[in-house]
């Protein structure tokens, strides 16, 4: 018997799910044949690598090193067959990737679709959901987050801009003028999200300013936030990317240019921490990096 590429990324995603059934059916083998894998991984290392209950499977202790072991191997083989392919690299294999539904469905939707036809031998699995998501658990290889940085035992590496604006319509404006500072925002009605009611924001003095806010609409959904500021409720912080189009159309407008909204976000590719990351991720990180720099709203 040897360590096969199959049986080490069989127990890399069993180590990931916690489940040999679901991770074998994912690679395409039998609950019988996944469990018979891991018995010989088992074998031949000669160690226990999961404790199994009726209910759960875990990492021992033995199974936490190899872990780090079996990814490293799997990316190194990832890593040398695409240094042996030819100067079009033949990606090929499965991209799991999450992020944001909104910013997922405008941008990385896209991209996704051209990026499979540069690689017809690629598949993809893409969740797009505003709700958290580990990706480490689940298994998933890239996940694409808007905000700001984040202390984290995860990759990550800034890849684009989403800088965020105050917005009116011209509707909410036609009875009240414009706010020119902060402190008029409190005579204003402003679209509440998720109940933060403090927006930080630095002033043309450089000056850092908490401004009290309220009004008589709050929402969880950026999509609802969008709406309501369209339907001339109150002013909205917005990210410039979800408003550019309407910004060019005159439906709504930039109010209080000269302050920036804090803490400024940015786009970020965070991966699972391991040390090189597979070919086909590499490429695809590229790949929305140069996307990303030619779209004036995320600049």
């Amino acid at each position: 018997m040897s360590l096969e590429p199959k049986s080490l990324e069989l127990f890399v995603r069993v180590a990931a799910i916690g489940a040999i059934g679901k991770a074998g059916a994912e690679l395409g083998f039998s609950r019988t044949a996944a469990t018979e894998r891991i018995q010989d991984l088992e074998t031949i290392l000669g160690t226990q690598l999961l404790h199994r209950t009726t209910r759960t499977v875990s990492l021992s202790t033995d199974g936490e090193v190899f872990l780090v072991h079996a990814k490293r191997i799997l990316a190194n083989i990832e890593e040398a067959l695409s240094e042996l392919q030819d100067e079009t690299p033949r990606l090929s294999g499965q991209l799991r990737i999450a992020s944001s539904a909104s910013f997922g469905r405008k941008f990385l939707m896209p991209m996704v679709t051209e990026f499979m036809a540069l690689y017809p031998k690629l598949s993809v699995q893409l969740h797009l959901s505003d709700t958290s998501f580990d990706i480490v658990k689940n298994g998933y290889d890239l996940s694409v987050r808007l905000g700001s940085p984040m202390p984290s035992k995860l990759n990550s590496s800034r890849i684009g801009n989403s800088k965020r604006i105050f917005v009116a319509s011209p509707v909410y404006l036609q009875s009240r003028s414009a706010p020119e500072n902060l402190e008029q925002l409190a005579k204003h009605n402003c679209i509440i999200r998720s109940d933060v009611k403090n927006w930080e924001t630095r002033t043309p003095d450089g000056r850092t300013v908490n401004a009290k806010v309220s009004g008589n609409f709050d929402t969880n959904l950026a999509e609802a936030v969008t709406e309501a500021v369209l339907a001339g409720v109150g002013i909205a912080r917005k990210c410039k990317w979800e408003i550019a189009e309407y910004l060019s159309t005159g439906e709504l407008v930039e109010i209080l240019e000269n302050h920036t909204v804090l803490p400024e976000w940015g786009i970020f590719a965070v991966r699972p921490t391991s040390t090189t990351s597979p070919a086909r991720v590499r490429a695809f990180i590229d790949f929305i990096t140069h996307k990303f720099e030619r779209i004036p709203s995320l600049g």
